[in-house]
């Protein structure tokens, strides 16, 4: 299966990229914070992106005038990940893989994830980069309660099947330019 996974990677890469900018990114963050809604006032937390994720800081600044949001830091390898307070403005460093993290704040564990992806599917199937990040703390998360995971995606990154390997966790919904996809 990981030779799939990394073929579907490689093309998922170039949908990514071909989709990336324009007006689509504030299109799904508005639908994002309107999908959110129900949600607000929950420790939340969102991800700074690389390459050509679709941006969520747009979203990520109206959700913390409403409450907490945090980003990802990578502990190690084959670990979940922490989730440290931020907010707009806040100093970051370049954490593993160059992505960003808040050089200071309090750990949060939050109960609303926006989840970056290459790919996903019609089941709420989301193809990574590999890491297995996500789905280790998915898993931590939901063995401790209700966690809602979102996928924060184009339209252009829906594929019609992923594969599923029995660590890898589902999400709730996918929010892209074009609407909700809820699961």
């Amino acid at each position: 299966m990981s030779a799939e996974k990394a073929a579907l990677r490689r093309m998922a890469r170039e949908r990514r990229a071909a989709a990336h900018g324009g007006v689509r990114g504030a299109a799904a963050c508005a639908r994002l914070i309107d999908h959110l809604g129900p949600s607000l006032g929950r420790p939340m937390a969102g991800y700074m992106p690389i390459r050509t994720e679709l941006d969520p800081r747009p979203a990520m600044v109206k959700l913390s005038a409403c409450g907490v949001v945090a980003l990802p830091v990578i502990e190690a390898a084959a670990k979940p990940l922490r989730f440290r307070r931020w907010t707009p403005g806040c100093a970051t460093v370049a954490g593993p893989f160059g992505v960003e993290v808040p050089v200071e704040g309090q750990d949060i564990v939050p109960e609303v994830l926006i989840v970056p992806l290459l790919a996903f599917d019609r089941t709420g199937a989301r193809l990574g980069y590999g890491g297995g990040f996500y789905d280790r703390t998915l898993a931590q998360l939901r063995s401790r309660g209700p966690v809602l995971a979102v996928g924060l995606a184009y339209a252009a990154q829906e594929l019609p099947h992923l594969p599923s390997e029995p660590t890898d966790q589902p999400l709730d919904a996918i929010v892209t330019e074009e609407g909700v996809i809820a699961f």
